[in-house]
Formats: C-alpha cells, structure tokens, sequence
C-alpha cells in the first residue's frame, strides 16, 4: 500500500505531474525552510536566495530522492547544506573565516527591516552567532525549531551522542554569556 508520501514523491518524480506537484511541494514548504534558513545565514534577501537555490536544487535531483528518510528531512539537509555553503562563498568574498561573517551579519540585525524580534532575541541571536558552526546549527534546529535529535541526526547526518554534545555545549556556552 502507497503512502501519501510515496504518492506525491511519485507525482514530483513523473514528467507529467511534475509541475503541479513542484508547486505544491514550494507552497507547503517554503515558509518552514525559510525560517530555518534565515535563522543560519540571518539576512532575509539572503535567506531568500538560499530557500531559492534549495528548491532549485531539489527540482533538479527529487529523481535522486531514494525515500530513506521523510521528503522533508531530505529538503532540510539540502537548504542546511546550502545554507553553509552559501556563508563560506559570502565569507570567502569577503576575505572573512565565516564565523567572522556570520558575526557580522548578526551586529547587523537591529537595523533589519525583516527583524521582528524584541531586544532579548536581539541579545540571544548575537550570542548563537558566536557558537562554531555546528553548534549554531544544532542549537537552532533543537532550540527554535523544536526538531528532535532522530531528525536532526538524520538532516546532518551525525549521531544523536554527538548533537547532544554540541546542543549540551552550545547552551551552556549561551547560558554563561547571559550571566556575565
């Protein structure tokens, strides 16, 4: 018996369904990836062009999609690896290490117009942005996406010992920083 996964798995897979089933795929899933995005490389016209290039890339390989995984842990693997590459490209440009860039980019969100959040999200994204990359990632997934550590395990493709590690660390490192 097919799932509702595998059925539309199949209709983004068939030549003639493709299109139809592409727009469904972008309109459940383009605000998620979004926020997830945003929250790594933290400039919306940024995040834009990364959510862009994440779904051109799942256009491009969705025949590749095996079904090991959920279609979307598939989708959040591509926007977090897209989402990292497109950092070090931007750091790289810049003659920056991306924890320098990414630092940067958080000094610099009070003055985003995209930037809803109240001075304690101000305080706490700068604090997350000083986390090395891992730690950062696994921090927002776990902290503001509320992801588990089997999904997340799945989407970096690391064990559940290690996320819990850099989560265990990344808080603790954040936590200690909002006593000083």
């Amino acid at each position: 018996m097919e799932t509702q996964q595998s059925i539309f798995i199949n209709s983004l897979q068939e030549p003639e369904t493709r299109e139809k089933a592409f727009k469904r795929l972008v309109q459940e899933y383009k605000e998620r990836l979004y926020w997830h995005i945003r929250k790594l490389v933290l400039d919306h016209d940024d995040a834009n062009d990364v959510v862009q290039n994440t779904f051109i890339k799942v256009y491009l390989n969705i025949n590749k999609f095996k079904g090991e995984s959920s279609l979307f842990t598939w989708m959040y693997r591509i926007a977090t690896n897209e989402s990292i590459n497109f950092i070090k490209s931007k750091s790289s440009k810049m003659g920056l290490q991306n924890q320098e860039w990414i630092e940067s980019k958080a000094e610099g969100l009070q003055s985003d117009s995209y930037f809803d959040g109240d001075e304690a999200a101000l305080i706490l994204q700068k604090l997350v942005a000083k986390l090395p990359e891992k730690q950062r990632i696994v921090f927002n997934m776990r902290y503001f996406d509320g992801m588990n550590y089997e999904s997340i395990s799945q989407i970096l493709e690391t064990s559940v010992g290690a996320l819990k590690a850099s989560y265990h660390h990344a808080s603790t490192k954040i936590k200690s920083k909002l006593n000083d």
